[in-house]
């Protein structure tokens, strides 16, 4: 009886693994585990998270499940790794190896070495079939009968990211499955065709995800990113859609290529073009290449990755959220969600493919890359400072949080020096001297084409013909003092000592006193106002205890706040060390220059309620880039008001209403725009912004007024004689080219400031603005003029040659007085997509400090 019971854990060893292995073998499809085919329902995504779950279950030796964070409304973010049997127990080796190559980290890769290939699906939530598709692809890896994908995972490691955006395509499932006919109606005038306002694109702030690469303003973003720094993947597809008529579109991508793409990632673009053609040529499906979508902003799915060393593309698939489950095209074809699932499919196959059989040349050319980045890096320029003295110490910490943010190294000078360097305020090229505090950021670095494509004074534009802005330097969008220098420049110092944040000797103080220069600075008077705490701000600048003070600078009195008791100074000293808040005090309330403070020239800063549209009409992206703005940034409540019932709002409610851009044609009737009026007159604020500015053009009251309006006839009827009599004789197909004309794509310029207005505090004589529109205003003749663009402010970007001139003495910013309130116009969104930093205070001084 002993000697056969020492048989007993050999047999159950056998049975359990036969177990496993019939386990293996008949996972469940999609199909089967949902209840019905792909195609014939959206899912929502709970249940494409439970699916990911069931598969990772079955399959434990070949699929591992990471969750990397939450979406805003709470939905959890997941990574599935796939590997071969051998390959998933290593992937923290297989991990740090790959760092190794890229020299992020120190050491040399040891043993065999996989290649990484990362797939992104439905980071637009509305282009909602890449995420159904992505449960067909979890499948044909898991499932052990699929030969050719476990062939694939001997050499590659995939890693899924079956969902980017799962706030966004939520919205958009919910309201099709609400919409749409049972089994869905065909004909594209069908309500479930239409989606409603804001639609299922963005996230829950209304962000494009897509455009946020780079930038990494949104909390998906920036969980996700983290992640694939930590990995740094050779291959990145990512997975969208595009309008109904279109078929499907894969690399090579369009002009223009950002030069810092190397001809190696142009040269594989093509070989994974010739992949996916091998599959959509065998099943006879329709397909284009090389149009529309290019390689040059840099903060795509497809731009971002390449500028950290990846193969970087976007696939396209016709369809997105007009689409739903079927839909009749032009042609009189019906395009079926279970087409687009297919599609994608394939696309997905041809890329694992592709990176699977040409893994060894593509860890080869990625190590290339990084040494590269290393040893020789691109560019004219090898180094960029940041001077110490002259900028403001939030705006250099948020940049360096920033670069943290991209892995990207910095350190400091050490020891003075000098070179030849372009400035970025001046646009000139010139002397500078190095000090040993400034911030140093070397090309010589692993993500020097990364620092490059950030940094660089002017991108190069092969093509005019791109998909978005065309100018970012970061110099700009943080508003630093910086140089592009020419010869190499190693920071001595990676850690700068510690700022010390000053801190009063007085231990109870006449007042208090902050100076204002940046975003830190708005947050902490508004943690001050939502404490209870008066605040008071200087209207002009003044000298106290030996110190300049610029004006905006705060006042915190004791006088005002003494119901507080004891519990005013702890609040001020708690928040400002909360907010790493340089705080002053003074035993006095006289100046020595300047204006005492109880002068009517230091204005008492009142808690504003503050009103923002929203609904049909409003951009959803503008209205949310002022929402994450209030909610995210400053922290302070902002009451979102729907255009359906703004009419019914008692307006005296507030204090403050925001008119993002959009069309108010419908919503700000007459009858309206005159209630409108009438609170303004009472002493409220209006802030129009971009569009909104342009509608309040010609209105009765509105100063504002396009360029050009005021011409005098004779002036006109001169123009038209003086007219090309061929300029109508256009070449239809150099349309798209000869529209570009009048755009203006995104491009820097330098915006000239009325420093005293209260507008401008915190900002100097110039401030970087990044204009996006031609729809340009006249100088207000009853009003400030705050921010305008004068004759040569063009700094760097695409500028259409016929509108070169409209940007020319023209209004950015005004401030106009109309009754008791005030009405600020905002030609240029100083928010555009969270990342413009330098205008941030801007937008916080139009809502808290005009006007007080």
């Amino acid at each position: 009886m002993r000697k056969s019971l020492k048989w007993l854990p050999v047999f159950i060893l056998i049975w359990m693994n036969v177990q496993v292995t019939w386990a293996q073998q008949s996972i469940q499809t999609p199909e089967q585990f949902l209840g019905y085919k792909l195609g014939e329902q959206f899912t929502f995504h709970s249940r494409v998270l439970d699916y990911v779950n069931y598969l990772a279950a079955q399959a434990p030796n070949r699929i591992k499940l990471q969750e990397y964070g939450k979406t805003y409304e709470g939905r959890p973010l997941v990574l599935a790794y796939v590997a071969s049997e051998e390959n998933l127990p290593r992937l923290e080796e297989i991990r740090e190896n790959n760092l190794k190559l890229a020299g992020v980290q120190q050491g040399q890769a040891q043993g065999s070495q996989p290649a990484i290939v990362w797939m992104s699906y439905n980071i637009h939530g509305n282009e909602s079939v890449s995420t159904e598709a992505v449960m067909q692809v979890l499948y044909e890896l898991a499932n052990p009968a699929n030969t050719q994908t476990q062939n694939w995972l001997k050499n590659t490691l995939v890693i899924v990211d079956p969902c980017v955006n799962p706030d966004g395509r939520e919205r958009y499932v919910q309201w099709y499955k609400q919409a749409a006919a049972q089994g869905g109606n065909a004909m594209p005038y069908a309500w479930e065709h239409n989606e409603p306002w804001p639609g299922g694109r963005p996230n829950h702030y209304y962000f494009d995800l897509n455009r946020d690469w780079a930038w990494q303003t949104q909390i998906e973003s920036k969980q996700r990113l983290a992640v694939y720094n930590n990995w740094l993947p050779q291959v990145h597809a990512d997975f969208h859609e595009m309008g109904v008529e279109a078929p499907y579109y894969f690399s090579p991508a369009a002009k223009p290529f950002h030069e810092s793409i190397t001809p190696w990632q142009r040269q594989f673009q093509n070989t994974i073009g010739d992949y996916n053609r091998s599959y959509f040529d065998k099943n006879n499906w329709l397909y284009f290449t090389r149009e529309s979508f290019d390689l040059f902003y840099p903060s795509y799915g497809d731009t971002w990755p390449t500028f950290n060393g990846a193969i970087g593309m976007t696939y396209e698939q016709g369809g997105s959220g007009r689409a739903g489950l079927a839909i009749k095209t032009q042609s009189g074809d019906t395009l079926t969600l279970t087409d687009r699932i297919a599609h994608h499919v394939a696309a997905s196959m041809a890329t694992m493919q592709a990176t699977s059989e040409k893994a060894d040349q593509i860890k080869q050319e990625f190590k290339k890359y990084y040494e590269n980045n290393l040893n020789k890096p691109g560019g004219n320029y090898k180094a960029f400072v940041v001077k110490a003295d002259g900028n403001r110490a939030g705006n250099v910490k948020a940049l360096t949080d920033y670069l943290d943010r991209q892995q990207i190294q910095y350190g400091y000078a050490g020891k003075s020096s000098s070179g030849r360097g372009f400035n970025y305020s001046t646009g000139k090229e010139e002397n500078v001297k190095v000090g040993e505090k400034d911030l140093v950021i070397s090309m010589y670095q692993p993500k020097s084409t990364l620092v490059k494509v950030l940094f660089e004074p002017n991108a190069a534009l092969e093509d005019s013909l791109t998909y978005d802005i065309t100018s970012w330097a970061m110099p700009y969008a943080f508003g630093v003092q910086a140089y592009a220098m020419k010869k190499k420049l190693e920071p001595q110092n990676k850690q700068h000592a510690a700022a010390t944040i000053a801190t009063p000797t007085i231990e109870k103080p006449y007042a208090y006193l902050v100076r204002w220069n940046n975003l830190q600075d708005l947050k902490f008077l508004t943690e001050l106002m939502k404490q209870g705490i008066k605040v008071r701000m200087a209207e002009k600048a003044f000298e106290t205890d030996k110190q300049q003070y610029a004006a905006g600078t705060l006042i915190i009195t004791r006088t005002g706040n003494e119901k507080l008791g004891d519990k005013f100074d702890a609040i001020v000293r708690d928040l400002a060390k909360q907010q790493t808040i340089d705080l002053a005090a003074t035993a006095t309330g006289f100046v020595s220059s300047g204006a005492d403070f109880g002068s009517g020239s230091v204005r008492y800063l009142k808690m504003p309620k503050v009103a923002l549209m929203t609904g049909e009409g409003v951009s959803p992206y503008a209205f949310g880039e002022v929402w994450h703005y209030f909610e995210q940034q400053i922290n302070y409540p902002v009451t979102a008001i729907n255009t359906s019932y703004f009419k019914n709002v008692p307006l005296h409610e507030f204090d403050v209403l925001i008119l993002p851009s959009g069309n108010y044609n419908k919503v700000l009737d007459e009858q309206t725009l005159e209630q409108v009026k009438n609170w303004v007159k009472s002493g409220g604020k209006l802030i129009a912004m971009e569009s909104a500015a342009a509608f309040l053009v010609g209105k009765k009251d509105f100063d504002l007024k396009k360029k050009g309006e005021d011409k005098a006839e004779g002036e006109k009827a001169k123009e038209k004689k003086e007219e090309n009599p061929y300029q109508y004789l256009k070449t239809y197909g150099d349309r798209e080219r000869e529209a570009l004309a009048e755009e203006v794509q995104g491009s820097v310029f330098r915006v000239n400031l009325d420093k005293s207005h209260p507008l401008a505090f915190g900002y100097g004589d110039t401030y970087f603005a990044l204009i996006r529109s031609s729809n340009t205003f006249e100088y207000l003749k009853e009003g400030w003029n705050v921010g305008v663009l004068k004759k040569d402010n063009y700094t760097t970007g695409f500028v259409g040659s016929a509108i070169k001139e409209k940007l020319q003495n023209a209004l950015i910013l005004g401030a106009q007085p109309m009754g008791n309130g005030q009405v600020i116009y905002m030609a240029d969104n100083p928010l555009f997509r969270g990342f413009w930093h330098s205008g941030k205070l801007m937008f916080g001084n139009a809502v808290f400090v005009v006007g007080q």
